[in-house]
């Protein structure tokens, strides 16, 4: 009786214990794995658990913003990446099962996502709902800057980055806004002092360390890895763009400073002349894309975007510089074609090369070509009168994008080197009377252009 009953105890114990070991997995796949993302089941059978819970973020982000009605499309550069290599396969798949997860399972701590702020209202809703969902999230805001150049707006505050974090994974959704330029800008990603700074590992954030400027992407609706979403139509092309997407805002507060010492001159001639400015700006602009021709805003008009952020009245003209192994010979053709004759052409190709064509009045444009040495760069110029020519030497830089007159157009990243170069540590100061041979900081003399050669590197028109 005894042997029975002790039996019937350890059958009891075991099946009570298998009974709680099939509780205690049932409540960890189905309720802690949900809330709190600590492990998913595989997306496919050859895949580690770590490649499937970044597939399965993915996933229950995408169903998120698809909940609430939200337009986001992929911008990740590591996926794009891979996307790209497959473009063609990717646009004629059918929508049936792939057969491995081999784009969003892709070793990376992060999967970013771009969000246009007009196609959507910023609701709490959203937050709630990626609460229920187990996301923890995070709300990057700071000042709008196109409002900086108006005095009672300025300050004000938009969203600009949103963080989702479930699991070992996250969400970067990067906000971007239209700016009058007709292009999308993304803000800079600047914590305030009471944010969590171990949230998420910060630095390895492909957008946000600075502001970006971005052409107005043709979007492509894709299945990958079995999850519908949006892409650029050229990754590649987005990839390219983004390793040259740094963005400098004019600088506001030292423009409303130096309008303090230096009242701005509002007569009709400068109003007038700005207009003019503007208008042959954006032509020249509209003419060099078309040809891709890459040229960014050089000597006074660079100083009357860094100084003042407008165009310098008594400039009478609009300066912008090219690189030489840019050139193209269909650049004075293209202008001519544009409406604007060639006023003159000093130097060749292969040294000293400047344009000039006339725009609507008496407002020129002025084209310097720039050569690359091993320490420094420089532009050259020509006296007509006597084939004396001259060097003006600049520090390296890079270029970065700015909106001047509503337009997206390059400046030297290095603005505050290049104009000091040129204008000297007194460029904060109008001058109103300029020698183009001699005022500048960093002219210097180049020798003489022989006789026999004038007729090809003299030409006026």
């Amino acid at each position: 009786m005894q042997k029975i009953n002790r039996n019937v105890v350890l059958a009891l114990l075991s099946l009570t214990s298998l009974v709680f070991l099939l509780f205690q997995l049932c409540y960890y796949k189905f309720y802690l794995s949900q809330k709190n993302g600590a492990a998913f089941s595989k997306v496919r059978g050859s895949q580690s658990s770590q490649d499937s819970t970044r597939w399965h973020v993915v996933r229950k982000f995408l169903g998120l913003i698809s909940s609430h009605n939200i337009p986001v499309y992929l911008i990740d550069p590591l996926i794009l990446g891979l996307v790209d290599k497959d473009i063609e396969q990717i646009r004629s798949s059918l929508d049936g099962p792939s057969p491995e997860c081999k784009y969003f399972c892709a070793p990376r701590d992060f999967t970013t996502f771009a969000l246009l702020d007009k196609t959507w209202k910023h609701e709490m809703g959203l937050f709630r709902t990626a609460e229920k969902m187990g996301f923890q999230w995070l709300k990057i805001i700071n000042k709008d800057p196109r409002l900086d150049g108006m005095d009672d707006l300025s300050g004000m505050e938009i969203p600009l980055h949103y963080i989702f974090k479930l699991a070992s994974h996250a969400i970067h959704l990067v906000v971007f806004y239209e700016r009058s330029g007709n292009f999308l800008w993304h803000g800079p990603l600047r914590l305030k002092q009471h944010m969590d700074r171990k949230f998420v590992p910060f630095r390895k954030l492909h957008f946000g360390r600075y502001p970006g400027a971005y052409e107005k992407p043709e979007l492509l609706p894709v299945s990958i890895d079995d999850l519908k979403v949006q892409i650029p139509k050229n990754p590649s092309g987005f990839l390219e763009e983004m390793s040259h997407s740094r963005f400098l805002e004019c600088r506001y507060r030292e423009a409303r400073a130096f309008f303090q010492l230096y009242p701005d001159d509002a007569s009709l001639d400068a109003v007038e002349f700005r207009k003019k400015a503007k208008s042959l700006l954006h032509l020249a602009a509209l003419t060099l894309n078309n040809l891709g021709v890459k040229f960014w805003l050089s000597s006074g008009t660079c100083l009357g975007w860094y100084r003042q952020c407008n165009i310098i009245p008594h400039s009478k003209d609009v300066d912008l510089g090219i690189f030489i192994r840019d050139y193209k010979a269909d650049i004075i053709p293209a202008f001519q074609k544009a409406g604007l004759p060639l006023k003159h052409k000093f130097g060749k190709v292969e040294d000293s090369l400047e344009l000039s064509f006339q725009g609507e009045g008496d407002v020129k444009l002025d084209i310097f070509f720039f050569y690359e040495e091993d320490d420094h760069i420089w532009n050259g110029g020509t006296q007509a009168k006597s084939g004396k020519k001259f060097k003006y030497l600049f520090p390296k830089f890079t270029l970065c994008w700015t909106e001047f007159v509503e337009l997206k157009v390059h400046v030297p990243c290095e603005t505050l080197q290049y104009v000091e170069a040129n204008y000297g540590p007194e460029w904060k100061v109008p001058v109103k009377t300029w020698d183009w041979k001699s005022s500048p900081s960093n002219v210097q003399d180049n020798g003489v252009w022989p006789v026999d050669e004038w007729d090809d590197v003299i030409q006026i028109y």
